[in-house]
């Protein structure tokens, strides 16, 4: 079975697939044609080469690359018959503040608002929570404990958060293309032809979806933070803030090793976050897989290009 890099994320009518080499973002405008937005990958910089700290920095550079494209999505979405949008008076002074540059400012924003928002919820919330409860604190014991129940509140407070978000109807389509990405890299790492009617036969479910880092995220951040000790609300919190870059790093490095070797230790990481897909994934139909096809063949790297993890 043939090894990729290339990954995507499920936009509005669309997906991006970013690849070794090239990104492109494939939207499905409302007459029907599928419109394509291709970009060169930047080279990696010395951050690439450092352990743990490239899984924090290329966590981050991803996030960038797909709140653009998704920005890049909702510019084809039609608005009811009748609407016309009036910009409200933070956007006109912004406009005015920062002009070409309120594009990059509004996507940066953005990203560490989403940031904030993950930290907040699924960090420094169950620490609190955690913190009610009755155990002793002075011993090694008690940390591991408090920091294991920390971790179930925080897979608790994912898991619901998953399942809330996927009864919004306008998130059905999403995790529809979210589906059509992972069945057609399926198609391509088992050596089949690209074709919907190929693509068509393969699960919805991948092991490199952002589902399991996250989940991997949450099980790291308790062995990491059981080290640290437990402290006052505010103290445990400013430690978990500043250990988040080196909890996503890890992480990331845990996944990258893990994939790269394919044993039981990747089935063991790729578990939960398959299970989780259940909540985050749909059977698609032609048309979205039509997109994501059109969008993967653009990120196939050259026959002499790098498409192999660990590298």
């Amino acid at each position: 079975m043939k090894k990729t890099t290339i990954g995507g994320q499920a936009l509005l009518e669309g997906l991006l697939m970013i690849g070794p080499e090239f990104r492109a973002t494939a939207i499905r405008k409302p007459d029907g044609e599928i419109v394509i937005d291709k970009k060169p990958q930047k080279p990696k910089g010395k951050l690439s080469r450092i352990p743990i700290v490239r899984g924090a920095v290329n966590l981050f550079s991803q996030m960038v690359i797909g709140v653009k494209a998704l920005m890049y999505s909702a510019e084809f979405v039609d608005l009811e018959d009748g609407d016309k949008y009036e910009p409200s008076k933070l956007e006109k002074w912004l406009d005015e503040k920062f002009g070409d540059k309120i594009a990059d400012v509004a996507i940066y924003f953005s990203v560490v608002i989403s940031i904030l928002f993950s930290v907040g919820l699924f960090i420094l919330l169950p620490n609190f929570i955690a913190n009610f409860i009755p155990i002793k604190r002075d011993s090694s014991s008690g940390v591991v404990i408090l920091n294991l129940i920390e971790g179930a509140i925080r897979v608790g407070l994912f898991i619901g958060y998953l399942a809330l978000v996927s009864l919004l109807k306008e998130m059905r389509r999403v995790w529809e293309y979210h589906g059509a990405e992972h069945k057609t890299i399926h198609c391509y790492e088992h050596d089949d032809e690209l074709t919907v009617e190929n693509v068509r036969k393969y699960t919805t479910k991948h092991p490199r979806c952002g589902t399991s880092l996250f989940f991997t995220i949450m099980i790291i951040s308790i062995l990491i933070f059981s080290f640290t000790g437990w402290h006052n609300v505010f103290l445990n919190a400013l430690i978990r803030i500043l250990l988040v870059p080196v909890v996503a790093g890890v992480s990331l490095e845990a996944i990258k090793f893990a994939v790269k070797h394919d044993n039981w230790i990747f089935k063991i990481f790729s578990a939960p976050g398959l299970m989780f897909q259940a909540f985050t994934t749909r059977e698609p139909d032609d048309s979205q897989i039509e997109v994501a096809i059109a969008a993967f063949k653009e990120v196939i790297p050259a026959e002499n290009g790098s498409d192999e993890w660990g590298k």
